[in-house]
């Protein structure tokens, strides 16, 4: 088996000032030194300028939250990926379920932005997970196979190698509820066995973050499953003590 990087992504959502993030990204800047684990801010995109002036020469990666499938034109609103360039942007998430759920984002329009930052040479985080009444009725694997098909069968499976997925049971995000780490392993797995009855050396190097509510409690135990590489982290990334406790988590 392929030894995996932990990836630790924070998402700010619609959080932060100048004011509140600017101390927030001294901390972790000074925080991660010597850490093996590799870290990522996606910041929301006003502060995308502040935080590349700021992360320059630093081992943090800068990511965006979300990105327009087109190139450029008249679509008031949408940041281009070539804008996120301009701003050495490496990760971008896309399909987050709040995208999905609250701008109605479809899997093919997912599917797209995936292609798109692919093409412009930044990663994509793939999100992908299941509403509460989907897993109470089963339907979770059904649920993220969609997800995961949708985009395979537009980019293709060998995308994957330049990729990042993420689970998100999306009645775990922003509820403080969280699956345990045995739940969390178990779909994490099925992602993994998905992929691999493509191909199974991208299923093997693939990382697949958790996404559900991780905070410092609980991240050295999810990252302890063999199949869980890292998080995406909301609220505690937003806590500079709770985020760097999650970054210095070992398997």
């Amino acid at each position: 088996m392929t030894e995996r990087q932990i990836l630790v992504a924070a998402n700010w959502k619609m959080n932060g000032t100048l004011e509140t993030i600017r101390p927030l990204m001294k901390s972790i800047i000074e925080g991660v030194q010597g850490v093996t684990t590799e870290v990522a801010i996606c910041p929301p995109s006003v502060f995308i300028a502040e935080l590349a002036a700021n992360l320059d020469g630093s081992e943090i990666k800068l990511g965006a939250q979300n990105v327009s499938q087109l190139e450029k034109g008249a679509y008031t609103g949408e940041i281009s990926v070539s804008m996120l360039k301009d701003f050495a942007c490496q990760y971008v998430i896309v399909g987050h379920s709040e995208r999905r759920a609250l701008y109605a984002e479809k899997d093919l329009l997912v599917a797209e932005k995936f292609i798109a930052v692919q093409a412009s040479g930044m990663v994509p985080i793939l999100c992908v997970g299941e509403l509460l009444e989907e897993r109470e009725a089963n339907d979770t694997e059904t649920v993220i196979a969609r997800q995961l098909d949708a985009v395979i069968e537009l980019a293709g499976i060998e995308a994957f190698k330049n990729a990042v997925v993420a689970y998100e049971p999306v009645w775990a995000i922003g509820t403080g509820k969280t699956a345990t780490p045995e739940q969390a392993q178990e779909v994490h797995e099925f992602i993994r066995l998905r992929l691999a009855r493509h191909d199974n050396q991208t299923a093997d190097i693939v990382r697949i973050l958790y996404g559900g509510s991780v905070n410092a409690g609980n991240a050295e135990q999810l990252f302890k499953m063999a199949d869980i590489d890292g998080g995406l982290i909301g609220g505690a990334s937003l806590v500079a003590e709770d985020f760097l406790t999650i970054c210095k988590a070992m398997r």
